[in-house]
C-alpha cells in the first residue's frame, strides 16, 4: 500500500496537512507524481493546464476502496479514479486536488465462464492482459481502442476502437459492474454475481456508469462479453484516388451486409506519416485498412464482394496481410498513428480529437475538415473508424507557440460544431472530460443536462467524484 499506517489514520492525517508538499507515509508519492506527470504530457494535457493530485492511494480490494471513499466523503476530499491514464480529454486531472485512487494493484481476472462467453475483471486488468490470459481458451475480448487501457477505465469512458463496427463498443459489451459510490457504498449494477446476456429488469444502471468518466463512482469490477476467436482472419490495404471514393466504398460495403471486422480510413497525410514511421511503402493517397473474420469460406465471400465494391470506386487491388505476423504489423502501424503524427514535427506535442456523424455525412465532414486544416496552417492527419462514422484529427502542436495552440482550440470547436450540424456527436469514443463540456450542452440541450446534473447530485451530492469533468461547474 501507499501508506504504512492504517487507511483511516493516513487520510485523516493527510487531511490535516494537505498544504504540505508530501503527505505522511507517502513512500511512493514522489514516484507516482512523476508517473502522473508523464501521463499528463503524453495526452497533451498541456492544453488543459491541470494539476496532479495531493495524494495517491493504492487499494488492493473493493473493501479498501470503499473504506477510503468513506474517509474522503467524511472529509470532503475529491476522488479521482485512475486506471492506466490513456484517456485523451483530461479525465484524470485533479482540478481541485484531492486523492487519486490508483487501481493498478487490483489486477485479477475473476470468474471466467468459457461456456457462457463472459469474464469478470478487476480495474488493473488491461485489454492485452485479458487476451493473453484467454489465449488457450479459444476466446477473446475484441474491443480495441489502440492503447493497452484498463478494461474498467474503458468502461468508464465508453471506449471502442477499430473492431467496433463488428463487435460494438464497451456499452454493448459490459454485462455488469461493481461500483463504489462517493460515500463508500458498494453496488452491483445488474445484481451481485448476475451475468445474463440480456435483461429488461428495472433501470439500466450498468449503462448509466458506462461512459460516466469517474464522475458517479469508482468501477471496481466489470463483467464482460467474450467472443470465439474466428477460424480465419485476413487483412488488406486499398488505396483510393479521393476521400470521397474511400468513404463511398465504406458505406457501400456496409449497405451490402458485409460483416466486416475492421474498416479504417487514413488520409494521405496520415498514410505518409505511417509509411515513414513504420517503414511501409503504401501509396500516399486516401487509404482503407480492412479486416475480415469468419470461416475460410465466409471470409472468401466477404473479400470478393468488398473488392468488387472498392474497385467500382476506383480503388486499387488489395495488398494482403494473411499471416498473423503480417496482420499484426499492419495493425501496429495503424495503432502507432499517434507516434507517426508526432514524428512529422519533432519536439511538438499531440492532441487527438474525435467526432462521429451518420455515415452518409462522412465524406462531406472529412473534406470540409481537411480544407479547414489547410486554411488555418495546421498539422492534423486524419484517421478514423469509418464503419461507425467516427474519425480523429491528430493535432500536432508546438507547445511553445500560444498562437498556434489558440488556432488548434478554435479548430477543434469548429470540428465539433460541424459534426453537431450534421446530426452527429462531439465525441464518438474519447469522452467529454474537460475539453468538451460546453459542447455536450450544445449537443443534448439544457433539459438533458439538467437531468444529468440531477443524477450526479443524487449519487454524489458533495460533488467529490472526479469534480469538474463532463458537466460544467454550476454557477454559485
Amino acid at each position: 500500500m501507499l501508506f504504512s499506517c492504517s487507511m483511516h489514520s493516513y487520510i485523516n492525517s493527510w487531511s490535516r496537512c494537505a498544504s504540505k508538499s508530501q503527505a505522511p507515509g507517502c513512500s511512493q508519492n514522489q514516484t507516482v507524481h512523476a508517473e502522473w506527470r508523464a501521463v499528463s504530457e503524453s495526452v497533451a494535457m498541456f492544453l488543459f493546464r491541470c494539476c496532479p493530485p495531493d495524494v495517491v492511494v493504492f487499494p488492493h480490494c473493493v473493501e479498501e476502496v470503499s473504506a477510503l471513499a468513506k474517509v474522503c466523503h467524511n472529509h470532503h476530499l475529491p476522488i479521482i479514479p485512475f486506471g492506466t491514464g490513456t484517456g485523451l480529454e483530461g479525465g484524470v486531472g485533479a482540478l481541485k486536488g484531492g486523492v487519486c485512487f490508483s487501481l493498478r494493484n487490483m489486477d485479477q481476472v475473476l470468474d471466467l465462464h468459457q461456456e457462457d462467453f463472459d469474464v469478470t475483471v478487476e480495474p488493473g486488468v488491461t485489454r492485452k492482459a485479458l487476451n493473453a490470459y484467454l489465449r488457450e481458451t479459444g476466446l477473446w475480448f475484441p474491443v480495441d481502442p489502440g492503447a493497452d487501457a484498463s478494461l474498467c477505465g474503458m468502461a468508464a469512458t465508453s471506449a471502442s476502437g477499430t473492431n467496433a463496427v463488428r463487435y460494438g463498443t464497451m456499452r454493448e459489451n459490459v454485462l455488469n459492474l461493481e461500483v463504489v459510490l462517493a460515500d463508500g457504498t458498494i453496488i452491483h449494477t445488474a445484481g451481485k454475481g448476475r451475468r445474463p446476456r440480456k435483461t429488461s429488469a428495472g433501470y439500466n444502471l450498468t449503462n448509466l456508469f458506462v461512459g460516466s468518466e469517474g464522475t458517479l463512482g469508482i468501477i471496481t469490477k466489470s463483467t464482460l462479453r467474450l467472443y470465439g476467436i474466428p477460424e480465419a482472419m485476413v487483412s488488406a490495404v486499398c488505396s483510393f484516388p479521393s476521400v470521397q471514393a474511400a468513404v463511398d466504398s465504406t458505406v457501400q460495403v456496409l449497405q451490402a451486409g458485409v460483416p466486416i471486422a475492421r474498416i479504417e480510413f487514413l488520409d494521405e497525410v496520415m498514410i505518409d506519416a505511417c509509411n515513414r514511421f513504420s517503414s511501409l511503402s503504401y501509396p500516399v493517397t486516401p487509404t482503407l485498412f480492412l479486416e475480415f473474420h469468419g470461416s475460410e469460406r465466409s471470409v472468401e465471400e466477404q473479400v470478393n464482394l468488398t473488392e468488387d465494391i472498392t474497385q467500382s470506386n476506383g480503388g486499387s487491388d488489395f495488398q494482403w496481410a494473411r499471416d498473423a505476423e503480417t496482420r499484426n504489423s499492419l495493425w501496429k502501424a495503424r495503432h502507432d498513428a499517434w507516434y507517426a503524427a508526432l514524428a512529422l514535427r519533432p519536439g511538438c506535442k499531440a492532441y487527438s480529437t474525435d467526432v462521429c456523424v451518420p455515415l452518409s455525412r462522412l465524406p462531406q465532414i472529412i473534406v470540409e475538415t481537411k480544407e479547414d486544416l489547410m486554411e488555418n496552417r495546421l498539422t492534423g492527419p486524419i484517421a478514423g473508424h469509418v464503419g461507425d462514422g467516427n474519425f480523429h484529427c491528430l493535432m500536432v502542436v508546438d507547445p511553445s507557440d500560444p498562437e498556434e495552440q489558440h488556432r488548434v482550440h478554435l479548430f477543434t470547436e469548429r470540428l465539433a460544431r460541424r459534426a453537431l450540424a450534421m446530426d452527429g456527436t462531439c465525441t464518438g469514443e474519447h469522452g467529454v472530460g474537460l475539453g468538451k463540456r460546453a459542447l455536450l450542452c450544445e449537443e443534448v440541450g439544457h433539459t438533458a443536462i439538467n437531468v444529468m446534473q440531477g443524477l450526479k447530485d443524487a449519487l454524489d451530492p458533495k460533488n467529490l467524484m472526479n469534480p469538474g469533468k463532463v458537466l460544467q461547474p454550476r454557477e454559485p
